[in-house]
């Protein structure tokens, strides 16, 4: 099975999954689930079996694959895998399924709000397996032109998920972040169009002397300082908006208020960590120079982000977009990570990807089982909910905790990690962003307490007399049929606790045991290091530097 063209294949499953259930009778609306689901549990079959013959201490690259594709431009079709990108496909497809059970009875009504979706339960789900396709692609490919082609056509799934099935305001939000997503990749498009001459120049011009667009062989291009500042730049900005990181980050409350919850879990979850996995692969081995210069601005904008982030989103009113200003603050420890150039640093950088995309996609998720038992996002109409579902508040705390990085919980550890790395190096920074961890147990245990906790309070649309809530002392009290409404609250059933069940498993086990995802990330986390000729500092004591174990 050496030979097996494990990600060609699936790459190509969930495209054809797609396209069949996109070609499947409208009308039988249980078959198309199924196949969506049948094939996406396929994919993750398959991914864990090519998973279990990953070698950490093999080759960078594995199962790597290489075709031509335009020879004339020195296109590959080239995928391979390195521990980095392997942990992310993994959270792509273990998502994936996730996210169809979830939609299993949301995909006719945007949101869950009862606004009509635009397009069939067919065309929903083939969006997903496409999205799928997508996601597996991007982290897969090691040819520069076809990791632009993948992140590109990513955009198209999710502006038809979030235009097509989204809320009131589903256009304008869509519409938006194709806008931002557009103008990083036009960016990005510019500077990969420039590494082809670069890379045609003859090895005395510091270029290889052919044309192409292989990462592997791009990394050895002597480039200009001055051009690699400005191809460094290019391919930045497209990351950060991507990522997304302030200020260019707008975009994305408008999606989360308005996208479906399980779209939403993969655009935030995954298609968003294509802007931090590009930093740490593109920006910093294809330009390590420009790396190092741009390095103290970086850490600037990510330090602003992770403050300004959880800012916000303590004063949000919305669910959805709460969460959604908490994954700009997210993001920001991320990047603050991969530019602190240590390998506790960047490790934990990486962790908190996949970590981030399991946390965050169990808030998106329970927020929508929410929002479709309610028909409302706004945290003001909910309250009491732990008394007439205690399951779903008990899971929603867990989800809550682990967005707060609580010891115990995965999300603390790839947090950990990257404060001491960055601390070692770059102290002021990482000084200033532990506010956002004070920030974080606002923002959280407030939303916690508003929504699940106190009196049982009675939805806008069914108060009576400007009664709010049930069962309150003062005032006149509420009618009969707006308690039931605010009783009428059901907690999770079987098929939401096999969405929610497998997200908090993994939460808590990574939280105790994350050594093997560690052990898979750290062999690329240190090529990289190699690649910018950066080591890590060396530990002090007393202010003494000890290096090659000598004592102070």
């Amino acid at each position: 099975m050496e030979d097996f063209p494990w990600l060609s294949v699936l790459i190509a499953v969930p495209a054809v999954g797609a396209l069949l259930v996109a070609l499947l009778p409208r009308a039988r609306e249980s078959l198309v689930k199924q196949v969506a689901l049948a094939v996406s549990l396929l994919v993750a079959a398959g991914t864990i079996a090519m998973a279990s013959g990953f070698e950490t201490g093999g080759p960078r690259f594995q199962f790597a694959e290489r075709y031509w594709w335009i020879r004339q431009f020195g296109v590959h079709w080239a995928v391979g895998v390195d521990g980095v990108a392997l942990v992310l496909i993994l959270l792509s497809v273990i998502l994936v399924p996730l996210v169809i059970l979830a939609s299993w009875n949301e995909a006719d009504r945007s949101g869950g709000v009862g606004v009509p979706a635009k397009r069939s339960v067919n065309t929903y789900f083939a969006l997903l397996l496409t999205m799928e396709a997508m996601m597996i692609g991007v982290f897969a490919a090691t040819d520069v032109f076809l990791f632009y082609v993948f992140f590109e056509a990513m955009l198209i799934p999710a502006y038809f998920l979030i235009g097509s099935y989204g809320g009131a305001q589903r256009s304008y939000a869509a519409v938006k972040f194709l806008l931002y997503s557009l103008l990083g990749g036009l960016l990005m498009l510019v500077a990969v169009i420039w590494l082809y001459p670069l890379s045609a120049a003859s090895p005395s011009e510091g270029g290889l002397g052919h044309g192409t667009f292989l990462f592997t062989e791009l990394t050895r291009l002597d480039i200009d300082p001055t051009t690699a500042k400005w191809l460094f730049l290019a391919f930045f900005v497209a990351f950060a908006i991507k990522a997304p990181m302030v200020p260019v980050h707008t975009w994305l409350p408008d999606a989360a208020q308005q996208a479906p919850p399980g779209a939403l879990v993969l655009i935030v979850g995954v298609l968003d960590k294509v802007g931090t996995f590009g930093m740490l692969r593109f920006c910093l081995e294809l330009f390590p120079g420009a790396a190092e210069w741009a390095t103290p601005v970086v850490l600037g904008f990510a330090v602003l982000s992770v403050i300004y982030g959880a800012v916000l989103a303590i004063g949000q009113v919305d669910l959805k977009r709460l969460v959604a200003y908490t994954s700009v603050s997210h993001f920001g420890f991320i990047v603050l990570g991969v530019f602190a150039m240590t390998s506790q640093a960047q490790s934990g950088a990486a962790l908190y990807m996949v970590n981030h995309g399991f946390s965050t996609g169990a808030m998106f998720l329970l927020v929508g089982f929410m929002i479709v038992r309610r028909g409302s996002a706004r945290i003001d109409d909910y309250g009491g909910v732990q008394k007439v579902a205690p399951v779903l508040a008990g899971t929603f705390l867990v989800a809550g905790l682990s967005s707060l990085s609580l010891p115990g919980l995965s999300p603390f550890v790839s947090e950990f990690l990257v404060f001491t790395g960055t601390f070692s190096r770059y102290r002021v920074p990482a000084v200033i962003a532990t506010v956002g961890i004070v920030l974080a147990a606002i923002y959280i245990l407030w939303m916690y307490q508003r929504t699940m906790g106190g009196p049982l309070r009675i939805p806008s649309g069914a108060r009576d007399g400007g009664a709010a809530l049930a069962g309150g002392s003062g005032g006149s009290p509420p009618q009969n049929d707006a308690v039931e409404a605010a009783r009428d609250f059901p907690d999770l059933s079987g098929r939401e606790k096999w969405v929610i069940g497998p997200i908090i498993a993994i939460i808590v086990v990574m939280g105790f045991f994350p050594q093997p995802v560690l052990n898979v990330i750290k062999p690329s986390v240190e090529q990289t290091l190699v690649r910018v000729d950066q080591r890590d500092p060396a530990p002090e004591i007393a202010g003494t530097a000890v290096e090659n174990g000598a004592r102070p």
